[in-house]
C-alpha cells in the first residue's frame, strides 16, 4: 500500500509539474484534443509514405519541421466580463475580485487565474436568535428578555447596521416526543407552579428588526415548553430559519443565526420512532402565524442542512452549555462556518459569546465552487501571507485573517474531457452573499475553411485543415486511388506494401493505399519499418539531441560521432595547461581523458602507482640473478639497506613506487624486517600475568588468615589468665538434719 500511494503521488506531482507529451492523432479535431499537440495545416507538409498523423505534433517540433505560419494551436484563453475593484464604501461593497470571468480551456492543459478577497469592516449584519424552550432552559429565557439591546450594542461596535430576530423551538408533536395526554398536552410543565405553553416544534417569534426594543416586547410573550425525550427538534428549526427567506426577512448583508440549547438534537432517522418516514424536502413550510408543526416530515440529515445553510450564505453560532459542547462540536466539524461556544447555565455569556464566535468566523475564510461540473476539477492555492502559499487543495482557506486584510487565491482549473456544452458554476466566499460567476468552454474545434473539389484533393474531395476528405469511391491522401471491391486488386495493392511475402502490410505500422504504405507516427520508409524513435538515447535524448534519427541508426551532427552522437570530437576538455592532451598519459576519447594504468585526474596528470603493477619486476630483481630488462623497462630499482617504511610489500620485500620528472618510474626496495609474533608474545604474556597474579592472591590471602588467626589465639589466652574463679556456698543449700535407718539393715 505505501508503494502504491508513493506512486500515485509521483503520479500526481509529475502530472502537475510536467508539459503534456503529444500522442499525434489523425484528425485536427482529435489532435486538439490531445494535450500539447498542435496540428500543421501546411499542404505540401508531408513527406512521401508519411500519414496525417505526422501532421499533428508538438509545437516546437512542428516549427523544427518547418511548418511556420501554418499551425493550428489554440491556447487557453480569459475574459473578465466583470471586474470591479474592491471597494470598502458601506453604499457599494465590493469583496470578491473579479466577479464574473469566461474561461476557454485545452483538454489536459491547466489554466490559472488569480482571485482577491478583502472583507469589508462595518458590513450590515442579521442576527437570527433560536433558542430551545423545553423546560430546562426556563433561566435563560428570563435573561434573554432583557439582552436584544445588548446583542444589538455589542455588534454595533462592528456595524452600525444591524438588526435581529428571534425564533424557538422544542419538538415534534408526537409519540415519543411529546406527550399525548390532554392535560400534559396542555401544559407540559413537570410541576403546576409553572405556567408552561403546549409544545411545538418551530415558531418565528420575530422577523428581522433593528428595533431592541420590540425584540424584548416579544420575547418577554415567551412561555416556556417542555417534551419527554432529551433530544430537541433543533435542526428542523434551523432548516427553517435558513430556508424561509421572506419571512425570516434576511437581507442581502452578513447573516448569523445564533443557536441556544442545552441538549443535544434529533437527526435524520429518528421520525420513524413517529411513524414519520418521509424525509425533509428542504422547502420552508411556515405557517401564516409563523409556526411549523413537523409532522409531515422526518429530521433533516447533517449533510442537506450544511448545503442549505451554505446555500443561504448563514453562518452559524452554536451557544450550548457545557455537557452538550462535544455533541456540536462533532456538529459543527461537518457544517462549515460554524462555531461552538460554552454557555453558562443561565445564558448570562450569550453576548459575549456572540462577540467572540463573530469574530472567529469573520477570521477564517473558505472559498469554494458551488458544485464541480462533471469533467472539470478545480482546485485553490491559498496566499494567506506575503512570501507564503498552500498547497493545492479542494478549497481556498485562510485564518487569523482581519478586516480590510487583502489576501488573495489562485484557482486551477482543468478539463479532462471536451465540454458539449460551456458550463457554468459559482466560486464563493462562505458567510458572504457575493459569488465569482465562472463560464468555461473547452477548445475542441479546429473550425478550419472546407474547399470543395480542391485541385489538392484532384478535384475528388474536400480539403480541410490540409486534409483530404475523399468523395466516395476514393481513396489516398490526394484521393488519386479509385477504390477497387474486387479481391484480386485488393491483393495486388497489399502486395506492393509488403516487405517479403510473409510480413505484415506496412510492418503493422501504417496503412496501405494505392499499393503505398502511410505510416503511423513516428514510423517511415517504403514500408513502415524503419522507427524514427528506436535510435540509441543519450541523457535521455534521441541521439544526444545531436543528430537525426534514421531507420534506427543515428546520422550525427559534424561535431559529434558515436551509436547515440555521445561523442564530441572536440579535444578542447582534455589538454593540460600546457596543451599536451591527457598530459601524455592517456587517450584522448569522446572529449574526455581515458588514462593509462597508474595514472588518474581529468588530464592523467595525477600517479597514483598500484603495488601488483610493480611485483613481477620487484620479484624477478630480487629473487633471479638473470636479467629482467623485459619486465623492468623504463624502471630504475634502488635497493634500500635497514628498516623502512615502505608502501608496498611482497614476500619480504617492501618497496614504493614513484615517479621522476623525467617520467621515468623509480622503485625503492627493501627487506622486511623481521618480526615477532605479536599474537604469540600477547597471549603468552597475557597467560603469565594471570598465573602470577593468581599466586600473588592466595599467598596473600593465607598470610592474612594466620596473621587473623594468631590474633584471635592470643586474645583468648589473655582472657583466660585474667579470669579469676572463686569458690563461695550456695546460701539456699542445707544438709539434712533427719536421719532414718531401715530396721532391715540395722546389722549393717
Amino acid at each position: 500500500m505505501m508503494f502504491l500511494l508513493v506512486v500515485f503521488l509521483l503520479l500526481h506531482f509529475v502530472g502537475q509539474t510536467c508539459t503534456a507529451v503529444c500522442q499525434p492523432k489523425a484528425s485536427c479535431n482529435e489532435c486538439l484534443r490531445s494535450p500539447g499537440c498542435a496540428w500543421c495545416k501546411m499542404q505540401d507538409f508531408l513527406k512521401e509514405g508519411e500519414s496525417n498523423e505526422r501532421r499533428c505534433d508538438s509545437l516546437e517540433s512542428l516549427k523544427t519541421r518547418m511548418c511556420e505560419g501554418n499551425i493550428i494551436n489554440k491556447k487557453a484563453d480569459m475574459i473578465h466580463v466583470k471586474d470591479v475593484k474592491l471597494n470598502n464604501n458601506p453604499e457599494n461593497v465590493v469583496q470578491l475580485k473579479p466577479q464574473s470571468i469566461e474561461v476557454k480551456l485545452r483538454v489536459g492543459e491547466p489554466y490559472e487565474f488569480n482571485v482577491e478577497f478583502s472583507r469589508a469592516e462595518g458590513y450590515p449584519i442579521d442576527l437570527y436568535y433560536l433558542m430551545d424552550l423545553s423546560y430546562s432552559m426556563k433561566d435563560d429565557l428570563e435573561k434573554i428578555k432583557n439582552l436584544g439591546q445588548d446583542i444589538l450594542t455589542t455588534l454595533q461596535k462592528v456595524t452600525r447596521n444591524v438588526r435581529i430576530g428571534f425564533g424557538s423551538f422544542v419538538d415534534k408533536e408526537m409519540l415519543p416526543y411529546v406527550s399525548q395526554v390532554k392535560s400534559r398536552r396542555r401544559s407540559p410543565c413537570p410541576n403546576n407552579l409553572d405556567s408552561c405553553e403546549p409544545a411545538f416544534t418551530f415558531h418565528n417569534v420575530l422577523p428581522l428588526t433593528s428595533r431592541a426594543d420590540e425584540f424584548k416586547a416579544e420575547v418577554s410573550k415567551q412561555k416556556i415548553s417542555g417534551n419527554l425525550d432529551s433530544p430537541e427538534a433543533g435542526l428542523d428549526a434551523i432548516m427553517q430559519a435558513a430556508v424561509c427567506q421572506k419571512k425570516i426577512n434576511w437581507g442581502n448583508e452578513t447573516r448569523i443565526l445564533v443557536y441556544t440549547s442545552d441538549d443535544t438534537f434529533h437527526m435524520a432517522g429518528d421520525g420513524r420512532l413517529a411513524g414519520i418516514f418521509q424525509p425533509h424536502d428542504g422547502q420552508c413550510h411556515l405557517k401564516r402565524d409563523g409556526s411549523y408543526d413537523g409532522t409531515s416530515f422526518d429530521y433533516p440529515s447533517i449533510g442537506h442542512l450544511s448545503r442549505v445553510l451554505q446555500a443561504n450564505n448563514i453562518q452559524l453560532i452554536f451557544a450550548v452549555t457545557e455537557k452538550s459542547v462535544p455533541a456540536y462540536k462533532a456538529l459543527s466539524a461537518l457544517i462549515p462556518q460554524s462555531v461552538v461556544g460554552v454557555l453558562e447555565d443561565d445564558s448570562s455569556n450569550v453576548v459575549q459569546l456572540i462577540s467572540e464566535a463573530y469574530g472567529n468566523l469573520s477570521s477564517t475564510l473558505l472559498l469554494e465552487q458551488d458544485h464541480t461540473p462533471t469533467g472539470l476539477q478545480v482546485s485553490y492555492q491559498s496566499y494567506c501571507r506575503s512570501g507564503e502559499h498552500s498547497e493545492w487543495q479542494h478549497r481556498g482557506e485562510c485564518t487569523g485573517i482581519k478586516f480590510n486584510e487583502k489576501v488573495e487565491f489562485k484557482v486551477r482549473l482543468n478539463a479532462s474531457v471536451c465540454l458539449k456544452e460551456p458550463e457554468k458554476f459559482e466560486i464563493r466566499m462562505q458567510g458572504i452573499s457575493e459569488v465569482l460567476k465562472v463560464t468555461v468552454e473547452t477548445l475542441c474545434d479546429c473550425d478550419c475553411e472546407k474547399l470543395e473539389n480542391s485541385e489538392l484533393c484532384s478535384r475528388r474531395g474536400t480539403l480541410i485543415c490540409g486534409v483530404c476528405s475523399c468523395n466516395e469511391g476514393y481513396l489516398g491522401k490526394d484521393c488519386s486511388c479509385e477504390h477497387q471491391s474486387d479481391m484480386n486488386s485488393t491483393n495486388t495493392m497489399l502486395k506492393k506494401c509488403r516487405l517479403k511475402e510473409d510480413s505484415q502490410v506496412c510492418s503493422g505500422y501504417g496503412i496501405c493505399e494505392c499499393g503505398r504504405c502511410l505510416c503511423n507516427s513516428q514510423y517511415n520508409g517504403q514500408y513502415c519499418q524503419c522507427n524514427d524513435d528506436s535510435c540509441e538515447r543519450n541523457d535521455n535524448k534521441i541521439c544526444n539531441g545531436q543528430g537525426r534519427c534514421e531507420c534506427g541508426i543515428c546520422n550525427c551532427n559534424g561535431n559529434y560521432t558515436g551509436s547515440a552522437c555521445a561523442c564530441s570530437t572536440n579535444k578542447s576538455m582534455c589538454a593540460n595547461k600546457h596543451g599536451i592532451l591527457c598530459s601524455g598519459n592517456g587517450e584522448c576519447k569522446c572529449n574526455g581523458c581515458v588514462c593509462k594504468a597508474d595514472f588518474m585526474g581529468e588530464d592523467c596528470s595525477q600517479f597514483a602507482p598500484s603495488c601488483s603493477t610493480y611485483i613481477p619486476c620487484v620479484d624477478c630483481t630480487v629473487k633471479s640473478a638473470k636479467t629482467c630488462s623485459v619486465l623492468c623497462e623504463s624502471m630504475e630499482l634502488i635497493h634500500l639497506k635497514g628498516n623502512h617504511e615502505l608502501k608496498c610489500s611482497h614476500e619480504g620485500i617492501i618497496f614504493d613506487v614513484t615517479r621522476k620528472e623525467n617520467g621515468k618510474i623509480l622503485i625503492k626496495y627493501a627487506d622486511l624486517p623481521q618480526s615477532i609474533d605479536k599474537t604469540t608474545v600477547i597471549i603468552g604474556t597475557s597467560v603469565s600475568a594471570i598465573i602470577l597474579i593468581g599466586i600473588v592472591i592466595i599467598i596473600i590471602y593465607k598470610v592474612l588468615l594466620e596473621l587473623y588467626d594468631l590474633r584471635e589465639y592470643r586474645n583468648f589466652v589473655k582472657a583466660q589468665e585474667e579470669t579469676k574463679w572463686k569458690e563461695t556456698q550456695n546460701p539456699l543449700f542445707q544438709e539434712a538434719t533427719t536421719t532414718v535407718l531401715n530396721p532391715l539393715h540395722s546389722q549393717d
